[in-house]
């Protein structure tokens, strides 16, 4: 049976329409306060994809509430964040009813046209994270962030002139910005779980490197480790950035380079046999690799052994 296609919500106005609130005022950029939104009733679509980012910040969930992105689902009680870029499908699950409160942030990517967010909101990674891992915020970083999108709304609010668009995009920036420095707070205080992830990384990378894997398969990508961890790629290696200071692509070379030194001591395997063996279809991209991380040919490291 084919998948059902996701429920596309075309623009902040059939948002607007779906969840029962007045015509947006400014129709690519919009705030909404949670206590007016009409949730969805049972029969509703449940996978959605939107044409705009959303910045969300709720609270009061209820256990009967779980919104999935991906795999993943998340039924937090306290005040959290998360963000989705357009063309992300998401979930929404309801039974019961339920209150929640908060605030969420609409922004069109048209809205970014011709101003340096357009690109540089790209590369927020928190926007491609799972929603699990969403950001939790203290009763201090909500506030302000509150006061930013009430300062947005406001601004839509009052007379729209050639400022406007100038004043809601600096908000927007100050607000990621914020989000940027919250998450790396967010890895520094919830070391314990992290310490967890990194033991269970280095578990998953021994065991496949000390399997036929990587001659069967060739290296294990950064999707195949962050599957295995049940967290998102992206969360991972800004996890790992900030933990140890390297990605998880880092990691990996690192356990491929100290797998490959095992081989070139212990073994008289040729350079080709173990680039073949360590899942290289090519000898010359192991020795270039192998180069870049130890400063010597994998021939050189051999000889300098021995």
């Amino acid at each position: 049976m084919a998948a059902t296609q996701p429920f596309r919500i075309r623009s902040i106005s059939h948002f607007h329409q779906l969840r029962g609130l007045p015509k947006p005022e400014h129709p690519l950029v919009s705030v909404v306060n949670f206590d007016d939104v009409k949730h969805p009733v049972e029969g509703e679509p449940q996978n959605l994809v939107a044409d705009y980012y959303s910045i969300a910040l709720k609270r009061n969930f209820s256990p009967d509430l779980k919104y999935g992105y991906g795999q993943q689902e998340y039924d937090f009680d306290e005040g959290i964040m998360f963000f989705i870029s357009p063309g992300q499908v998401f979930s929404v699950q309801s039974g019961g009813v339920y209150k929640v409160s908060g605030w969420m942030l609409l922004i069109h990517p048209d809205f970014l046209w011709n101003t340096s967010l357009a690109k540089k909101i790209k590369h927020y990674e928190y926007f491609n994270y799972s929603v699990n891992e969403a950001l939790h915020l203290s009763d201090k970083e909500e506030t302000m962030l509150t006061g930013i999108m009430q300062n947005i709304a406001q601004e839509y609010h009052s007379n729209i002139d050639t400022f406007s668009q100038d004043v809601i995009t600096a908000q927007i920036e100050l607000m990621l910005a914020y989000s940027e420095r919250f998450y790396n707070r967010q890895f520094i205080t919830r070391k314990i779980t992290n310490h967890k992830i990194l033991s269970r990384l280095e578990d998953i990378l021994t065991d496949y490197f000390n399997s036929d894997n990587l001659e069967k398969e060739g290296l294990p990508t950064v999707q195949f480790i962050a599957n295995a961890l049940h967290v998102s790629p992206n969360y991972l290696s800004a996890m790992l950035k900030m933990q140890t200071g390297q990605s998880t692509q880092q990691h990996i070379h690192d356990k491929l380079i100290e797998k490959a030194k095992e081989k070139l001591s212990t073994t008289n395997l040729s350079i080709s046999e173990i680039a073949y063996t360590l899942g290289f279809e090519h000898s010359q991209s192991f020795s270039k690799l192998f180069r870049n991380k130890t400063n010597l040919s994998p021939l050189e490291f051999r000889q300098s052994f021995n």
